[in-house]
């Protein structure tokens, strides 16, 4: 089943997936099986807005972040980004153009380096901003992530999980993005630090008109953040529709299944 979520008034679409189909291999000779991990999507997130996609592990929702973030090449289907086809393989402009903020922060910074020397990295490695611009652009994103501009000499390992997201959040901002997909990107953190992430990227979406993908399994999280929410279940959507929509009304029975489960949690 596919459905297209409603945009605002006014908004076209940043990114349009069509048909997109992802099939694995498993096991080996008479037990080699084919696994559906994605089933035909289609997908589309809306310029200048947030985009709840939710479901639990295993539903695919990693996955089509990965095709989307050109980590998995092994797919059929088209995509449309900025009004340009998106091929599997990207150029690096292209690459630059959609950034992911994984779960595991810690994972994409190298521990070796402070966060001025890896924000350094990437703005010269791809000509961002002049070489003589380039700590006036790291003390930017600092403010942008609402970190001070000491945290520019800080290594990784002395930051706390939510100072080292915000990080990885300055590290894909730098390369300016027009689509940011957030996978789990704060399911590692405690409630009360999730909730500054949250209102980080609500910030972002407001002050720098920023498209956001965000995957999580928390509906009360995409509740707090996300105009439009999408729900996965082996490898489909489900359900979709504005956020307030489908939590008031869902249709299907797996989304009520989801609902039911929701902490009452406020942001």
């Amino acid at each position: 089943m596919s459905n297209t979520q409603p945009n605002r008034p006014g908004c076209d679409n940043i990114l349009e997936m069509r048909d997109i189909r992802v099939e694995f291999s498993s096991g080996r000779g008479r037990s080699k099986r084919q696994i559906v991990a994605l089933n035909g999507v289609d997908l589309s997130v809306p310029r200048g807005t947030i985009l709840g996609l939710v479901g639990e592990s295993g539903s695919g929702k990693s996955t089509l972040a990965r095709v989307l973030t050109a980590l998995e090449s092994s797919f059929t289907g088209t995509m449309v980004f900025n009004g340009t086809h998106l091929p599997a393989r990207r150029t690096k402009e292209l690459r630059r153009q959609i950034q992911m903020v994984f779960q595991d922060p810690y994972s994409s910074l190298d521990p070796r380096m402070t966060v001025r020397q890896t924000l350094a990295e990437l703005l010269s490695v791809h000509k961002i901003v002049e070489r003589r611009d380039v700590n006036k652009r790291c003390r930017e994103l600092m403010e942008q992530v609402q970190l001070p501009e000491r945290a520019l000499d800080t290594y990784p390992i002395s930051m706390s999980g939510g100072q080292r997201q915000r990080v990885a959040i300055a590290k894909a901002l730098a390369l300016e993005p027009s689509l940011l997909v957030a996978d789990e990107a704060v399911s590692a953190l405690d409630v009360s630090v999730q909730a500054g992430i949250v209102n980080l990227m609500a910030d972002l979406r407001d002050e720098l008109g920023l498209s956001v993908l965000f995957i999580a399994h928390d509906l009360a999280v995409v509740r707090s953040l996300c105009e439009n929410v999408v729900v996965m279940y082996h490898g489909n959507i489900v359900e979709a529709g504005t956020t307030e929509t489908v939590f008031a009304e869902p249709r299907d029975g797996y989304t009520k299944t989801l609902l039911r489960s929701i902490p009452r949690i406020r942001y």
